[in-house]
């Protein structure tokens, strides 16, 4: 049986500006593009559409990847995590996914090398 967006949507749980975090994940090889916002309306848009739309926190709109760079997120899958308050999206990311131009947001060095005890 089939649920509704609707139904569907209800599980997500929203912080207190009522938004949710966005992982932007490449559909085939697993690669960790982006992390973006949405409220309930860019999941709705991202869901419906199929191309993934987020709020910006600083502009204060809704702006849907790609409608001006050309480097679009087409949705393949969309999850909720277990406690229901971050997305993982999968995508077939056109272009490159970060404002930079870089293909993905995350440097490809670590932060620093990691000792484990």
């Amino acid at each position: 049986m089939s649920r509704t967006i609707d139904e569907r949507m209800s599980r997500v749980v929203y912080n207190a500006d009522g938004l949710v975090p966005a992982i932007i994940q490449q559909h085939d090889t697993g690669e960790v593009l982006m992390l973006g916002w949405m409220d309930a309306e860019a999941l709705r848009r991202t869901l419906t559409e199929g191309r993934v739309t987020f709020w910006s926190r600083s502009r204060g709109e809704y702006w849907r990847k790609g409608d001006t760079s050309g480097h679009a997120q087409f949705v393949r899958d969309a999850r909720l995590d277990c406690d229901g308050d971050t997305l993982l999206i999968a995508v077939e990311q056109v272009g490159a996914a970060c404002h930079t131009g870089d293909r993905t947001c995350f440097d490809a060095d670590a932060l620093e090398p990691f000792v484990l005890t």
